[in-house]
């Protein structure tokens, strides 16, 4: 992995940083009783308050989001995105009421941990393995439910020029307490950061938006606001059927390469409809995608990345769970 690129925290940063603060801090006050008391009433009332914080928040912090696709109608339903950034936390929670599977270590980070708790985050212990069988629990029950959950599957986050292969243990623990549901769905979901100031991101430049390796948290949203507006793309892939019993990890693999090709082509600049289009077209081909003629072709730099970071150890990250 490349090395992280150095943030600074001038004096400009430094003012934005605190209104910026102090705008979020007011707006979570003002709505922290309407979502306590959704919270208490349950269903969708317990995520509508944060959806609108999150909304808030993307404003303030000067990210344009575009959605391509829709969330599938199906449930139990585990959406598996990439993971570039602590940004995408608020990106993804603006669009759509969902909580996310988080390391352990996030519940106790504070005012962070305690954002986390709100969001109604599922904490996963990395360090003991034999805990994760809770984690899963909670994880089926909460999907049985109809609750939306996200799952960074990389179990780290990038430098957003690559996709690292997605894991498959909590998708299959979750698969098998899912409150004895006959199946499941995975959706794959690629983020992608393309534009700062209009202008297109390129390879050199994306690791200034991604928080990875050994960056601290506010020295690097210091930076971002000095960066200005950034514009995200989100696009909801086509869903994966997960029957009981499935094997989980082809499954899994599977939402990773189409997460990796997307995100191949939104970095590359191609138009995300057509992205879309053109895979879905794959998926209902398979023959055709075997054969190498599936229309969604990653670039040449993009794709030799991906597989020289599947050979390389990635750094731990803060927010994604294994």
């Amino acid at each position: 992995m490349t090395d992280a690129p150095e943030t600074g925290t001038g004096t400009l940063g430094q003012v934005r940083l605190w209104g910026t603060a102090l705008l979020v801090s007011v707006a979570l006050l003002l709505l922290l009783p309407f979502h306590l008391a959704g919270v208490a009433i349950g269903g969708r009332a317990a995520s509508a308050v944060t959806v609108l914080w999150h909304r808030f928040v993307v404003k303030v912090l000067g990210l344009r989001i575009r959605v391509t696709g829709r969330i599938a109608a199906d449930r139990p339903l585990l959406l598996l995105s990439n993971h570039i950034s602590w940004l995408d936390i608020p990106v993804l929670a603006s669009v759509a009421p969902i909580s996310f599977v988080a390391k352990r270590e996030v519940a106790g980070w504070g005012v962070f941990g305690w954002l986390a708790k709100l969001q109604r985050s599922v904490f996963v212990d990395r360090e003991r393995r034999h805990r994760t069988g809770s984690s899963a629990a909670e994880v089926g029950h909460r999907l049985s439910q109809g609750d939306l959950i996200v799952l960074f599957a990389e179990g780290t986050s990038s430098d957003g020029n690559r996709v690292l292969p997605f894991r498959s243990a909590l998708v299959g623990s979750a698969q098998r307490l899912m409150d004895g549901s006959a199946d499941a769905t995975l959706q794959p979901v690629a983020i992608a950061y393309t534009r700062m100031l209009g202008l297109p991101l390129g390879r050199q430049h994306r690791s200034q938006v991604a928080w990875y390796g050994d960056m601290e948290l506010l020295p690097h949203l210091a930076h971002l606001l000095q960066l200005g507006a950034l514009d995200v793309e989100i696009v909801l892939g086509p869903p994966i059927r997960l029957p009981a019993g499935h094997d989980r990890k082809h499954a899994t693999a599977r939402a990773g390469r189409l997460v990796r090709r997307l995100v191949a082509g939104l970095n590359a600049g191609r138009e995300p409809a057509v992205l879309l289009a053109a895979l879905a077209e794959t998926e209902a081909r398979p023959a055709r995608a075997l054969a190498g003629q599936d229309g969604v072709r990653e670039p040449r730099e993009d794709r030799n990345a991906a597989s020289v970071d599947a050979s390389r150890p990635a750094k731990p990250d803060r927010l994604a769970s294994s």
